[in-house]
């Protein structure tokens, strides 16, 4: 699993219930999503079939990773981390600068995708994951009952599925892959629901254009965005065909 749903906390809320405060916060919330998304698509697809670039993640005389290569893997959570807990100390231009470099980061550890997988199966889940996530996001959206204790519930399951997965790093359990592919497939397909729905309630108490709106609206897209790598992630293993 590449990334882990950050809990994030936002501060500062001022209460002035407004639909369309809401759909002005929502909105902007995706757009940091998509921003991201299209960020790390390019990136991946640049680094998967640039040969100059694939060479600087993996040495051509012995095929072993570079520094670049393991530099690559580990930033996006450094990133992570540094967005969460500098939320409120550093400036939003400089939580946009952090928000592009760590969307760079992450396309870059996923370039291997492309190298693994035939490109029509990536494609494929690709556009199942859209599907799918759309369809939760519109219905966490909707909805009038309360997700809460639900979302709570797919909280615990995102931190089984990070205690199983380093299990499994010493296991090299197949069946205990799969079965990790599956539960977190349904978490975060949960989680997609709960954080739109969580995030549409911050957006009613917001005064938009205000500052702090303005960084909610990004760590708002950061956790969407995380919502739909790791589901897209969790689809691929289970679905996507190896060349």
């Amino acid at each position: 699993m590449e990334n882990q749903n950050p809990n994030y906390t936002y501060d500062n809320v001022i209460q002035i219930e407004d639909a369309d405060q809401s759909r002005k916060f929502i909105a902007n919330v995706f757009a940091w999503m998509f921003v991201a998304l299209g960020i790390s698509s390019l990136c991946a697809y640049e680094f998967a079939t640039n040969p100059s670039l694939l060479r600087s993640l993996f040495d051509a005389a012995t095929g072993q990773p570079t520094f670049l290569f393991y530099v690559a893997m580990l930033s996006p959570l450094a990133f992570v981390l540094l967005i969460r807990f500098g939320l409120n100390r550093i400036s939003y231009l400089g939580l946009t600068l952090l928000f592009i470099a760590y969307s760079a980061a992450t396309g870059i550890s996923l370039s291997f995708i492309l190298l693994v997988y035939t490109s029509s199966s990536v494609l494929g889940v690709f556009l199942t994951s859209s599907l799918v996530f759309g369809i939760m996001a519109v219905a966490g959206y909707t909805t009038k009952t309360d997700l809460t204790k639900f979302g709570s519930l797919m909280i615990m399951g995102l931190f089984g599925i990070i205690i199983a997965s380093v299990v499994n790093i010493f296991l090299h359990s197949s069946g205990l892959n799969m079965l990790i592919s599956y539960v977190g497939v349904a978490v975060f397909v949960g989680l997609t629901a709960y954080d739109v729905q969580k995030l549409k309630r911050i957006g009613a108490g917001l005064e938009y254009g205000d500052a702090s709106a303005k960084k909610m609206a990004l760590m708002g897209g950061l956790t969407l965005y995380l919502d739909f790598i790791n589901l897209f992630l969790m689809l691929l293993r289970i679905f996507g065909r190896r060349r």
